[in-house]
């Protein structure tokens, strides 16, 4: 790479980053009528997409301290979004799942960002829906390497 392709490189990963985090802040906007915070709803996430969970488990998952994840779940036991059950294997464990109303919320959550995202797309034309779709792949590719 020459020095003029690396300057093109840094400035499409700088305006790519950008543009990702914004549409990620409005994603998050337009889909928090609860108004969780990231923590919150990332600790969700995992429990709806990992099954039932420890504290450590989820520490460990969102690169946090267990007490972190504590205070976490305890907020979002007391606002009925999870729940203790007993451990099958181990007494001395409990693992935390998703309530009904977490499951609502989650659901709620994902259906307004998906109506957002449609709402604002509808607004491209047809050449630039082409070139949305065409790039999916390479941030996929990006996000999974």
């Amino acid at each position: 790479m020459n020095c003029s392709t690396d300057s093109s490189l840094e400035t499409i990963v700088s305006d790519l980053t950008l543009a990702i985090g914004q549409l990620l802040r409005r994603l998050r906007s337009e889909a928090n009528p609860s108004a969780l915070n990231l923590s919150q709803i990332s600790a969700l996430a995992r429990i709806e997409h990992g099954g039932p969970m420890t504290t450590a488990e989820l520490a460990r998952a969102e690169s946090m301290k267990p007490q972190s994840m504590g205070s976490i779940l305890a907020s979002l036991e007391h606002e009925g979004m999870i729940r203790r059950q007993p451990h099958p294997t181990d007494g001395r464990q409990v693992l935390f799942v998703l309530t009904e109303k977490g499951v609502e919320d989650r659901r709620r959550r994902q259906i307004a960002k998906r109506d957002w995202l449609t709402a604002a797309a509808s607004n491209l034309d047809a050449e630039e829906l082409q070139a949305l779709a065409a790039a999916i792949p390479l941030i996929r590719r990006i996000g999974e390497s």
